[in-house]
């Protein structure tokens, strides 16, 4: 009894009232700032409630300023209004492969799909029986959908001659020209509207930031959102910047026991809250991709010979195979894609030199 007494007292935040408001996977009812966007979104897949083709969607802009939480809050809601329709999220980090977006969409709608083993072909086959026999219309959002094999695109694409009810699309990235190297048989099919999210003015992020705090928080001074509004501006205009302010001076409320937030929590933390970007792309690379960082951030320019001798040695240290230089360029590229790299034009030898992103911190 004593036990449970001493954790009931715990549970109790003073300081949070809601935590889970501040996860940037939280999607909140309201989105403050995006109204436009979301009715031209909400616009052009609102045909698929009446069985006619939505219009394709690309959403573009900056890092966290509201892409992903807008259409996960208009396909939640154009869910609700509609049961003639079916909305699938997919993160193309996870399902970059032809197979593994088909099989991911033919399994959230409900139709067993075997995740190894099966051809393309019989996923694609599966895919459109599911369709066929919900007799729905289907929106499908690609986010990061720079990480997808663009022939998955095709895939997708072609499915709309077997089907009933057409299958609409919205593409998610921070890259306008994203499709500026799709083959022409694949962009000559997107047909796609763009909506570029541009970003949040200090104001903007400002209300943004209190409306999550009122959410979050029992009791907080005026003067802790402004300060993490600022900050989250002066890291790059990223939402996810000042949701982590609120989260850790929050946590540092508690440790204090103190019955609200304030600014002093927040100051004693900003140092800690950096650019969100390099942290949120430093969980999705692979192993090898960070070894290649953590080569680069030994020092300030390095050929790509001697990037490949470094990050061998590397390797090696770790007990890790090395992959073969070939490979290695393949994934300095794929890191400068993404914006954790940068290869200027200047040239050492034959080799052009590296140079690690500004971006990038340890």
């Amino acid at each position: 009894m004593v036990a449970l007494s001493i954790f009931s007292e715990l549970e109790e935040s003073p300081i949070f009232k809601r935590e889970e408001a501040l996860s940037a996977e939280y999607v909140p009812t309201l989105l403050p700032h995006r109204e436009n966007e979301i009715k031209n979104i909400a616009k052009n897949i609102l045909p698929a409630s009446r069985g006619r083709k939505p219009q394709n969607t690309f959403i573009y802009g900056p890092p966290g300023i509201g892409k992903t939480a807008v259409i996960k809050n208009v396909f939640r809601e154009f869910e609700d209004y509609s049961d003639r329709v079916r909305c699938i999220y997919v993160n193309c980090w996870d399902f970059k492969t032809p197979t593994a977006l088909l099989t991911k969409i033919t399994t959230d709608m409900g139709f067993f799909t075997q995740r190894r083993g099966w051809g393309k072909d019989e996923v694609i086959s599966r895919l459109i029986e599911a369709l066929n026999k919900t007799n729905k219309g289907l929106v499908v959002c690609l986010d990061e959908v720079d990480q997808l094999n663009k022939e998955a695109l095709y895939d997708l694409l072609r499915i709309n001659q077997y089907v009933k009810n057409p299958v609409g699309l919205v593409f998610i990235s921070n890259y306008e020209h994203v499709f500026a190297d799709v083959e022409p048989r694949i962009r000559s099919s997107l047909a796609y509207e763009p909506q570029e999210f541009k970003p949040y003015t200090l104001i903007e992020m400002k209300d943004i930031l209190a409306s999550r705090a009122r959410e979050a928080f029992h009791l907080f001074e005026l003067g802790v959102i402004m300060l993490c509004a600022n900050h989250a501006v002066q890291q790059g205009g990223d939402v996810r910047v000042g949701l982590q302010c609120l989260l850790k001076s929050g946590r540092e409320a508690e440790k204090e026991n103190a019955k609200k937030l304030t600014t002093k929590h927040v100051r004693a933390v900003l140092k800690q809250v950096k650019e969100a970007k390099p942290q949120v792309l430093k969980e999705k690379i692979s192993e090898k991709e960070s070894l290649i960082l953590d080569v680069l951030n030994e020092t300030k320019k390095i050929g790509a010979g001697e990037l490949y001798k470094k990050y061998r040695e590397l390797a090696k240290k770790k007990g890790e195979d090395p992959v073969t230089d070939r490979a290695v360029r393949d994934m300095v590229k794929h890191l400068k894609e993404i914006g954790l790299v940068e290869i200027s034009k200047k040239k050492v030898g034959k080799s052009r030199l590296i140079w690690k992103a500004k971006i990038w911190k340890k």
